[in-house]
């Protein structure tokens, strides 16, 4: 994949649009592309951390899961699409990974090691401001998610999730200006993400649909009518 191609699908997010120019460049030069495979794992929790990615192409799942007595259990906390980047919470504190990522199908990332990074931001103090800017990006959505969980009702939560996921939890460069999206994500996954049955899940999105909202396909949503799922979503 060529630096101008790069370039151009990075800008489409608001935290590298707005990087300085000699960073952006910097990112693209010495970050390195890698290619992932339908399941494959990039990292699990524990791993050392060894940088930050960028999608670029595909879906990443973020994963979380726990071991009570014999039961292996995992629950998809959320879809990372191209042009977002994660990983960046190593950066700072160098601890070992949070989660797992699994590819969602075929993946391109770009990769800018740690040891690249931290060299690059001891050199030039001003740029951790940046990185501390991405990582803030990330809390602000973490804080929201649990007081909607702690305080709204299922439907209401599933309308936010299906607007946030269509204009890129807010932190692309296009955020809110398209009227319709396709969400390429199937209902096991929402079920997965929201901590509720698949069977809800597809009861709400099936109301939607008859109201006009959004169009169900196999393994996508494509929402129809933003301002309507916005009202859904109780959200002005």
């Amino acid at each position: 994949m060529q630096a101008e191609n790069i370039q151009l699908i990075l800008s489409r997010g608001r935290w590298f649009a707005n990087l300085p120019a000699s960073l952006q460049q910097w990112l693209v030069e010495f970050g390195q592309i890698k290619h992932l495979t339908a399941g494959q794992r990039l990292f699990c929790r524990g791993d050392c951390t060894d940088g930050i990615y960028a999608v670029l192409k595909g879906s990443m799942q973020i994963v979380g899961a726990s071991k009570f007595g014999s039961d292996d259990k995992q629950v998809i906390l959320t879809l990372v699409d191209p042009p977002d980047w994660f990983g960046e919470i190593c950066l700072f504190d160098k601890q070992m990974r949070t989660h797992d990522a699994i590819a969602d199908g075929v993946v391109t990332l770009l990769h800018v090691k740690q040891s690249q990074l931290e060299q690059l931001c001891n050199e030039n103090p001003r740029y951790w401001r940046e990185f501390g800017l991405l990582l803030t990006q990330k809390v602000r959505l973490i804080f929201g998610a649990i007081e909607d969980a702690a305080l709204l009702p299922t439907p209401i939560r599933l309308a936010r999730r299906l607007l946030m996921m269509s204009e890129g939890y807010g932190i692309r460069a296009d955020s809110g200006q398209a009227s319709s999206r396709i969400l390429h994500v199937s209902q096991d996954k929402l079920s997965d993400m929201l901590a509720v049955s698949r069977q809800t899940i597809n009861q709400m999105l099936k109301e939607m649909e008859s109201e006009g909202i959004l169009e169900l396909g196999r393994g996508s949503i494509e929402i129809v009518n933003s301002d309507a799922l916005k009202t859904k979503a109780h959200i002005k």
